[in-house]
C-alpha cells in the first residue's frame, strides 16, 4: 500500500472518530448530561471538523495524473453520511442505531385520484399490424379502444384516444399526445401473433428490460418506425427508473392482466395466462405516467380469430380492460365525478 493511501486511510479514520465524538458530545449537551464548561467547548468542535475536512481535501487529492482509479485514495466522507453513520449516545452512555436516510414515500398514502385515461389503439393507417383470416390488428384495436372508452366514460373517467380513426400515428406522436393530455394512466392495446399457432393467450407489459428473446423481438417489431432519433431516445431513457412510475406501471399491469384473463377464460376455455412481463416498448419509455401495453388475443390462432370477429367477444375484452383500469384507480384513490371523452389532448 502506498504512503498516500495509508495517509488517506488514517485521515478517514480520524475524521470519522471526530464526527462520532462530536455528535455524541453535542447530544449529551442538549440533554444536559455535560457540565456547563464542556457545553461551551463542545460548540467549537464543529469548527474543528470543518477545518479537518478542508485539510483532508488537499491532503488526500491525487497529486499526479498517473494514478489509476483503483489506486486513488477514497474521497473524504461527507458530513451528511458521517452523521448518518455516527451512533447516537444517550444520557446513560449507551448507543442506539445509526441515523438513517428517510425512506421513499409511497404515493399510495396521498390517495391520488386516477381521472384521465389515455387509450392507444395499436397501429393504424399505413401500418396494419398483424393480419390473418380477414382481420387486421389496426381495426381490432381501434374497435376495442372505442368500447373501453365508452365503458370508462360511463364510470366518470376522462378518456383520450391517441387515434380516433384509421390514421397513421408514429409512436412519438402517440407519446406526445399522451403527455400533452397529462393522462393519469396509459393503456396501449394490441393483438398478438405467435409463431406457434396452437398457442393462445393474453399478456400485459410494463416498462423494463425484456426477460426473454421473444419479448425482445416483439418490442423490436412494435418499436419500428417510432419517429424518434437516437438523440431523442437517449433523452427518453434518462431517468426511467428514478421515480415511482415503474412500480405504479407494474401495479397497473397486474390489475389489467388479472381482469383480462379472469373475464375471457369463460368464453375462451383454452386461453393461456401469459402473465405480466417487462419489455422496452417505446410508448412505455416515453410516456410520463404509469403505462402498460396489453396483448388481448392472438391473431395467429384460428379459434382466437373466430372469437375476435364476434362483437360480443370484443366487448368482453373491452370490459375487462376497463375493469382493470377501474381496479387500479380504486387502489390509488377515489375518482372525481365528471366525465368527458377527448379526441386528443386538452
Amino acid at each position: 500500500m502506498s504512503a498516500l493511501l495509508v495517509r488517506s486511510h488514517r485521515l478517514d479514520r480520524l475524521k470519522k472518530r471526530m464526527v462520532r465524538d462530536a455528535v455524541a458530545e453535542n447530544v449529551a449537551v442538549m440533554e444536559g448530561a455535560l457540565p456547563q464548561r464542556r457545553r461551551r467547548v463542545a460548540g467549537r468542535t464543529w469548527l474543528g471538523i470543518a477545518v479537518a475536512a478542508v485539510l483532508a481535501f488537499f491532503l488526500v487529492r491525487p497529486q499526479g495524473r498517473g494514478l489509476t482509479s483503483a489506486a486513488r485514495p477514497r474521497p473524504a466522507i461527507g458530513m451528511a453520511s458521517a452523521l448518518a453513520e455516527a451512533p447516537r449516545a444517550g444520557v446513560d452512555g449507551t448507543t442506539g442505531p445509526p441515523l438513517s436516510a428517510p425512506r421513499v414515500i409511497d404515493p399510495a398514502i396521498f390517495r391520488l385520484a386516477v381521472r384521465k385515461v389515455v387509450l392507444d389503439p395499436g397501429h393504424g393507417g399505413t401500418d396494419p399490424g398483424a393480419m390473418t383470416r380477414g382481420l387486421r390488428e389496426k381495426d381490432v384495436t381501434l374497435d376495442i379502444a372505442r368500447r373501453v372508452a365508452a365503458s370508462l366514460v360511463g364510470q366518470d373517467f376522462v378518456v383520450v384516444l391517441t387515434r380516433e380513426s384509421d390514421e397513421t400515428r408514429s409512436l412519438q406522436q402517440r407519446v406526445e399526445a399522451a403527455n400533452a393530455a397529462r393522462g393519469d394512466v396509459f393503456l396501449s392495446i394490441h393483438v398478438n401473433s405467435i409463431p406457434t399457432q396452437e398457442r393462445r393467450g393474453v399478456e400485459t407489459y410494463f416498462l423494463g428490460s425484456a426477460g426473454d428473446p421473444r419479448a425482445e423481438r416483439l418490442a423490436g417489431a412494435e418499436n419500428s418506425g417510432s419517429g424518434y432519433s437516437l438523440a431523442d431516445f437517449r433523452h427518453l431513457l434518462e431517468g426511467v427508473y428514478v421515480d415511482v412510475r415503474h412500480d405504479e406501471s407494474r401495479r397497473l399491469a397486474q390489475a389489467v392482466q388479472g381482469r383480462l384473463f379472469a373475464t375471457l377464460i369463460h368464453a375462451n376455455p383454452q386461453l393461456e395466462d401469459r402473465g405480466v412481463k417487462q419489455a422496452p416498448f417505446v410508448v412505455l419509455v416515453g410516456t410520463e405516467m404509469p403505462s402498460v401495453l396489453a396483448e388481448v388475443a392472438c391473431l395467429s390462432n384460428r379459434e382466437d380469430t373466430l372469437l375476435l370477429k364476434q362483437e360480443s367477444y370484443r366487448q368482453e375484452i373491452a370490459e375487462s380492460l376497463a375493469a382493470g383500469v377501474r381496479g387500479y384507480a380504486a387502489a390509488r384513490g377515489a375518482t372525481t365525478t365528471f366525465a368527458r371523452h377527448d379526441a386528443g389532448a386538452d
